[in-house]
């Protein structure tokens, strides 16, 4: 009988006929007894497994899916996870829609593979039964890690433990979905075997503390993340936070009873405790003497991951890049300021007012409230009309703009690139308006020149040329139009080659700050958790606020959680599914326009100054966030015979 290990979910089926399907003969394949004839044939085999994870890395693009990248294709357009939530704005484009971020049948396809292995490993007879051991694990881990891609975009999905075998009856091939809670729950126990088969190798030398394969504590880290969007779905997939209806939830197939909550958010706190305890993690630079060391600590943990390795370290997880190849990617290309990169296509990461104005100052009551950037003597922040003559804007100077934003949390001046500052030797200038020296009136996002008093000329965007600046022209993209740029991973002190394919900086995919921030949400959302629990949740929300230079505690609350994981987990691709998992996506965007901050050079003092006027950025379209987007829609039901999500 023939054997086809292949699951009737993928969409192959739908182009060629069942029959014309299993009877071809694989020809373009290595047959399992010629790959799986050496250790290096293992091993090469385990790489490919590794390369086709879904990890939603610099090479993760919404548009066109996992370890694509997002390459040299013009028509990609830089887009990443960030545009598509509150974090950032694209300067270019207003492509924004809940159609995308598919993955469906590229992840039954890694599954079938990581099952073919779990199934041909206990016949390897050219490895010790410790390899064994450990190919066992990091098969489990790979498993759960692509069922939990699936999970939470598809709510319950079907399991598939083994490889299938066709045997004349393609019904036999189609697998239901299992329940939400079900997935979950075999996601959960995946990485319990998966420790479990780590914890049982004897051979010391096989357990690498190498942070870029699966290991026990990557696994653990996947467990915490996992067990909290489970807990999250059971606590707020009801009435008041959300309702839905329909075949899927009835059978329970997308949402999960309130009453496993606890469960769930048991399961993080226990895998947390396990990473917090261990002594091998820690916050990278934990106790900074002050704001400014804090800001470089912290924009060295991404910029350099390779070099905070060492000992106790922050890094769990991690993904390498290889230059000049397609193992590459292309951050410093898309997101460097337009005076850095005047050759390919700059400025398309542009963080939000909203996400700058999020960030605590150092002046802070202790209880976790944040003042909004000052822009005006009267204190009116929730205006967005755009300049008025009228208005008395606070001033700054013509030479420090950045003077606006000193004083916040250590951890946004790491991350966001201000008016003002530099990008190695380059002072970046971003300016969007003029106002005329005379008074009579102002020029915004119109390239003009005006006399000031001083009797120098100055120009709406900061500068005559538009190579010598980086924000709010129209033309091309290339520029800003939030008002602010991006830096978090960006290779500035050794800037690469603006050329494709050239940037290495490694992805952190777990790390020790989450671990920390889901230990305390996992804590406070809890039912009923005790005092100790909520004093231990504290200190963990704390260590990581330390670590930004605060010195004030604030204390464990739902909302202090959530602004916390927004600033210290920013740009890492997890906002947009804390907005999903928490039900709150479609209340933070009911036809929400995104913010901007525009810099203005005001001719009417001399010498000239900076004001900064809030404004809904021209040309951005209100977005919403419609219910039925939670849950991603099926592909294939019309072969697979699954029940659509809501």
């Amino acid at each position: 009988m023939k054997k086809v290990h292949y699951l009737l979910l993928c969409t192959l089926f739908t182009l060629v006929s069942c029959s014309d399907f299993l009877d071809l003969e694989p020809r373009n394949k290595i047959l399992p007894n010629q790959l799986f004839a050496t250790s290096e044939g293992i091993q090469a085999h385990l790489a490919n497994l590794y390369g086709r994870l879904p990890i939603e890395d610099f090479n993760y693009s919404p548009n066109r899916g996992f370890n694509i990248g997002m390459g040299n294709e013009v028509n990609n357009g830089g887009f990443m996870a960030a545009h598509y939530c509150d974090e950032a704005i694209h300067p270019e484009y207003n492509d924004w829609g809940e159609e995308r971020f598919d993955y469906w049948e590229e992840g039954y396809k890694l599954i079938r593979d990581v099952n073919s292995l779990l199934e041909i490993v206990p016949t390897l007879t050219i490895i010790s039964e410790n390899e064994k051991k450990k190919l066992n694990a990091e098969a489990y881990f790979l498993r759960a890690y692509t069922y939990f891609a699936l999970a939470r975009r598809y709510g319950g999905v079907p399991l598939i433990e083994k490889p299938q075998e066709y045997e004349g009856n393609i019904e036999s091939l189609k697998v239901p979905r299992s329940t939400e809670k079900a997935t979950w729950d075999f996601i959960l126990a995946d990485c319990d075997r998966a420790v479990a088969a780590f914890e049982g190798i004897d051979d010391q030398t096989l357990i690498e503390n190498n942070p870029r394969r699966g290991d026990k504590w990557a696994t653990l880290a996947l467990k915490s993340r996992a067990a909290l969007f489970a807990a999250s779905v059971a606590k707020f997939s009801h009435q008041p936070y959300v309702s839905f209806s329909g075949p899927a939830v009835e059978q329970h197939l997308a949402g999960i009873e309130a009453i496993y909550a606890d469960e769930f958010y048991s399961q993080c706190i226990d895998a947390s405790e396990k990473i917090m305890e261990s002594g091998k993690f820690g916050l990278y630079k934990p106790t900074p003497a002050d704001p400014t060391e804090a800001a470089t600590n912290y924009q060295k943990l991404f910029e350099h991951p390779s070099q905070c390795l060492d000992g106790v370290r922050e890094p769990i997880f991690i993904k390498s890049y290889v230059a000049n190849t397609s193992l590459a990617h292309n951050y410093d290309v898309w997101f460097s300021p337009r005076q850095t990169n005047l050759n390919l296509f700059p400025g398309r990461m542009n963080p939000t007012l909203e996400f700058i104005d999020s960030f605590e100052d150092y002046t802070d009551d202790g209880q976790g409230k944040v003042k909004p950037i000052q822009t005006r003597t009267d204190g009116n922040e929730n205006d967005y009309n755009g300049f008025g003559l009228s208005t008395d804007y606070l001033t700054f100077p013509k030479d420090n703009p950045f003077k606006a934003f000193e004083g916040r949390d250590a951890r946004l001046n790491a991350m966001v690139l201000f008016p003002g500052q530099n990008w190695g030797s380059t002072k970046i200038i971003i300016q969007g308006g003029l106002v005329k020296s005379d008074g009579s009136g102002y020029y915004y996002r119109t390239q003009a020149s005006e006399k000031g008093q001083d009797g120098l000329t100055y120009y709406t965007y900061g500068a005559e040329n538009g190579t010598l600046y980086s924000g709010f022209d129209p033309t091309l993209g290339h520029y800003t139009r939030s008002g602010f740029l991006f830096k978090k991973f960006m290779q500035i002190e050794n800037p690469v080659e603006q050329e494709w394919s050239r940037s290495t900086q490694d992805w952190i995919d777990y790390r020790y700050g989450e671990i920390l921030l889901n230990y305390a949400e996992a804590i406070i959302e809890k039912s009923e958790p005790t005092s100790a629990e909520i004093e231990k949740g504290k200190k963990a929300l704390n260590e990581v606020r330390k670590r930004a230079a605060h010195k004030d505690e604030i204390a464990l609350t739902q909302s202090n959680v959530r602004k916390e994981r927004f600033v210290e987990l920013a740009f890492e691709n997890k906002r947009r599914w804390d907005l999903v998992r928490w039900r709150t996506f479609h209340k933070e965007f009911q036809t929400r326009t995104r913010k901007g901050l525009v810099p203005f050079i005001d001719l009417r003092k001399n010498p000239p100054c900076y004001i900064f006027v809030r404004v809904n950025p021209l040309g951005l379209e209100a977005k919403t966030f419609e219910y039925s987007w939670y849950y991603k829609d099926i592909p294939g039901i019309e072969s697979n015979g699954l029940v659509q999500n809501p």
